[in-house]
């Protein structure tokens, strides 16, 4: 099995499109993850949507897309690694390519939802998202700040309307 560094990150394309569906589908295990890929890209929500490519095999994904919120930000999910590719560093190097090509573009924030032990270790926090309103609220729903300061330090965050679909 070839290791992370023979994969290569890439701007996801049409003809990916089956494959990252059959990847959300294996590592989350149901639908509604690429449901939600799916209506994201139908809505024009889309900003960036990275893979991560052994040859010709799509091992992992992630997307970026448009938030609305008091400053440019970005919501980041979801994020996926082929269940047999897991704990290969595929998610970090997708992270990674995300959070630049955000920085790259200006925006100025990522949130997301997830596991603050696994995300912390990209910036995101918990504690940074605490003054933003969102239905997602809670422990789980970080913040990456992109600049600093933020232009706002509170205020209503929103996920696009695909997102209802979870």
């Amino acid at each position: 099995m070839p290791s992370a560094a023979e994969l290569h990150i890439r701007d996801a394309r049409d003809s990916d499109r089956v494959a990252i569906g059959r990847l959300l589908r294996d590592a989350f295990g149901q639908d509604g993850e690429a449901r939600l890929v799916e209506a994201l890209r139908a809505d024009g929500d889309v900003v960036a949507e990275l893979v991560a490519v052994d040859g010709s095999a799509i091992a992992g994904h992630v997307l970026l897309s448009r938030m609305r919120a008091p400053f440019r930000a970005l919501g980041l999910a979801p994020l996926a690694v082929a269940p047999a590719r897991q704990r290969q560093d595929i998610g970090a190097m997708l992270m990674g390519a995300a959070i630049e090509r955000a920085q790259a573009a200006k925006w100025e924030g990522i949130f997301l939802l997830g596991a603050p032990a696994y995300y912390a270790r990209f910036g995101f926090r918990a504690d940074a998202a605490r003054a933003f309103e969102s239905p997602y609220a809670g422990s789980h729903f970080m913040l990456l700040p992109l600049v600093s300061p933020l232009p706002a330090a509170s205020g209503a965050v929103e996920y696009p309307a695909a997102f209802s679909l979870l």
